[in-house]
């Protein structure tokens, strides 16, 4: 019986053949015609009416597909694709009716799909710009489909809410539907209803021009990059000379990020008034020029690199806050990159740099934004007067503004404020001259030779939320027990008198002394760097000692996590332990690093930590596109719907911010420097600007 079956089966397709293999021949002799190939000048063109007939007539009159040359005489009908339809359709319907065949109905379900291809063929040979726009309720079907989580939480059942979708896609207005989709909708089924719309709304959304699975239509200039490569812009709020980290650690990163010759990148940071320059940078240095700054901090990095950075610098105006003891930008920082080079934004502290950001929404002007979380800003506000209150208005603020212009955020430890679309990573590495302080010592070590020669210390910024105030409890509290204990304290800062005058009550024992870079000869021969601190979120002081081959003794705190895998880290959990620590580095000798040990601090480990978790390798790799925004994945270009609630949510935040930060009476109110929102004169001389009146000009007065 089953050989019966096959032989039947070879007839049927055996008698297709015959069917079609005339016409075949036909096409051949149609090609061998005199006059062809046609002659010089004359074009050729297929008349795809006739293909379109052809293709999807429902009659069995054989459709027409002329050949024409370029004076428009007709050649020959060909009527092949007619030929295999009906072919097809009669193998079809002797399978169907034979009892023999039973068992190729898998077979007729195959050949209906395939008409159903065909005449989606014919659909989409039409003009494509003649899209019908969404009706009601196709635009309710989506509304409740993207709405399916929300639903399941109220209880509504998935398989329920995909009923509903296809209750409401069913009721459309089949007069906005091509007829051929419509009328083989028995074909596909109502597992298809839901490609079916997407489809439409796909259609109608490439016919308005969107190219986006955002959800917003992106500049067109973002799509052109020149000369292929990418442009990073690193965006951060402090600059050189002022030995901070948020001044340093974007400097190496922009450095780093620039030996790729994928990218290219630009440092924007600040640029201070004389008056604020005295404020801020040490040792009374001031400058007149950008220009003069920009050298500066060239010379100081070539000093420390073993290579040369190729990366421009560019500057924004700020304005120094006595009161918060940082810069605060002022008008739109985004405007500093031209729309061109806008492609891969970071944002060094993008809190920070967003509470009174007047200006284009960041996620709006670039194409993939990275914030890089520095400082636990809640930490600080808590010390101060009401701190409890403005630590909650400023934890909801610093949610707002990263959720509206970063796609994510990258935060150095778990001691910072959990934001959205945030994940813990170290992306800071040290500065390679410490590393090489770190091979001498070990070096040294090897060949015996005593590599420390002096005790304890500490360094960092003489204010008390920087870990004085813990520092000094500790060694009061602990005062009998490390008798004879000797500490050299390093640094500058606001509230350096209060804090020689506490120790110096107290008896401490410590040396204050001015600050120094932590790179300078005479601090190589400390072996012991304790770091009490609980406000920072990682400190760079306490990679750089580590770097150096010397004990850290620290607290068990998020901000240390990092650290705690190294031999020569130190933790202790309380006050009590605190002594055994320090006592038990300043009697022994630490281990030198290994070459993972080293690695791992290193620049290079932190900016391939940078670009995974950033997620900037993956956007690099897409050199002729812009990230997420319909581009070619894998040869697959993803297919653009409508915005995502999210996004939606996302885009209100940011304009509500934007309408918020543009009154001066609420800048003050929540603590802005008056006359931020825009520019003044002096910083337009400074940085060759045009006065904001004119970048946007009232008119009729």
């Amino acid at each position: 019986m089953r050989a019966r079956a096959d032989h039947l089966i070879a007839e049927e397709l055996d008698h297709v053949r015959r069917r079609i293999q005339p016409k075949i021949t036909e096409l051949r002799r149609h090609c061998s015609l005199e006059g062809w190939p046609p002659r010089a000048g004359a074009s050729l063109r297929v008349d795809l009416a006739a293909i379109r007939n052809a293709v999807g007539a429902d009659g069995s009159g054989g459709g027409e597909w002329p050949w024409k040359d370029g004076n428009g005489k007709g050649r020959a009908e060909w009527g092949v694709v007619t030929f295999v339809r009906t072919g097809l359709k009669e193998l079809e319907r002797r399978s169907l009716s034979s009892e023999m065949l039973g068992g190729l109905r898998g077979r007729g379900e195959f050949l209906e799909k395939l008409k159903l291809s065909l005449k989606l063929l014919n659909k989409e040979s039409r003009d494509p710009k003649e899209v019908p726009p969404l009706d009601l309720m196709e635009i309710l079907a989506y509304l409740v489909r993207q709405s399916g989580p929300f639903l399941d939480q109220l209880g509504v059942r998935r398989d329920q809410c995909e009923k509903l979708v296809e209750t409401l896609y069913s009721k459309r207005d089949g007069r906005l539907m091509y007829p051929s989709l419509s009328a083989d909708s028995s074909l596909t089924g109502k597992e298809n209803t839901t490609d079916d719309l997407d489809l439409r709304i796909a259609r109608v959304l490439e016919s308005t021009g969107y190219h986006t699975d955002e959800g917003y239509r992106k500049d067109p200039t973002k799509l052109r990059i020149s000369d292929n490569r990418r442009h990073v812009a690193v965006f951060t709020t402090a600059s050189l000379p002022w030995m901070t980290g948020t001044a340093i650690n974007p400097l190496f990163r922009a450095a780093y990020l620039a030996r790729s010759t994928m990218q290219k990148v630009t440092l924007v940071v600040p640029w201070l008034c004389k008056s604020d320059q005295q404020l801020v940078y040490p040792n009374n240095i001031t400058f007149s020029s950008p220009e003069e700054q920009e050298t500066y901090i060239r010379d100081w990095l070539q000093e420390r690199l073993g290579f040369e950075a190729n990366f421009k610098i560019s500057f924004y105006p700020g304005k120094f806050s006595e009161e918060r003891r940082s810069i605060i930008p002022i008008g739109d920082t985004s405007q500093f990159i031209s729309s061109k080079e806008a492609d891969i934004a970071i944002l060094e502290e993008p809190e920070h740099l967003n509470w009174y950001h007047h200006g284009k929404r960041w996620t709006d002007k670039f194409n993939h934004v990275i914030g890089v979380v520095h400082t636990n800003y809640l930490e600080y506000i808590k010390r101060e007067k009401n701190g409890a209150l403005q630590a909650f208005l400023v934890k909801h603020i610093n949610n707002w503004v990263t959720r509206a212009y970063c796609h994510k955020v990258l935060r150095l430890s778990g001691a910072t404020q959990d934001l959205p679309r945030s994940i813990i990573c170290n992306v800071h590495g040290v500065n390679p001259k410490f590393l090489n302080v770190g091979e001498k010592v070990a070096a040294d070590m090897e060949r015996g030779q005593k590599a420390f020669t002096k005790g304890a210390y500490f360094l960092g910024k003489m204010v008390w939320a920087k870990g004085y105030k813990e520092l000094i409890d500790l060694l009061s509290e602990h005062k009998n027990c490390l008798e004879g204990f000797k500490l050299d304290v390093y640094g500058n800062g606001e509230d350096s008198q209060a804090v020689q005058a506490a120790a110096r009550k107290l008896d401490l024992g410590i040396n204050f002394f001015k600050g120094k870079d932590h790179a300078h000869d005479s601090l190589h021969g400390y072996k012991v760097f304790i770091n009490p601190s609980v406000s920072d979120v990682l400190c760079t002081a306490t990679a750089e000692a580590l770097a150096m081959g010397k004990f850290v003794v620290c607290p068990d705190h998020p901000s240390n996590e990092f650290f705690k895998s190294f031999p020569n880290c130190l933790t202790y959990k309380a006050p009590e332990e605190f002594v055994a620590k320090v006592k038990e580095a300043m009697a022994s000798e630490p281990q030198p690093l290994t070459p993972e040990q080293r690695y791992s601090l290193s620049w290079e480990a932190a900016t391939k930590r940078f670009m995974e978790y950033s997620e900037l390798d993956k956007v690099l790799e897409e050199r002729n596109g812009h990230c997420g925004q319909g581009v070619k994945r894998n040869g697959v270009r993803k297919i653009p719907l409508l915005p995502k609630f999210s996004d939606i949510m996302d885009g209100g935040l940011a304009f509500a911010h934007y309408c918020l930060t543009g009154n001066e009476i609420l800048r003050l109110a929540t603590g802005a420097i008056p006359g931020t929102r825009d520019y003044d004169k002096q910083q337009c001389m400074d940085l060759n600007l045009l006065p904001p009146q004119n970048q946007h000009p009232v008119y009729g007065l």
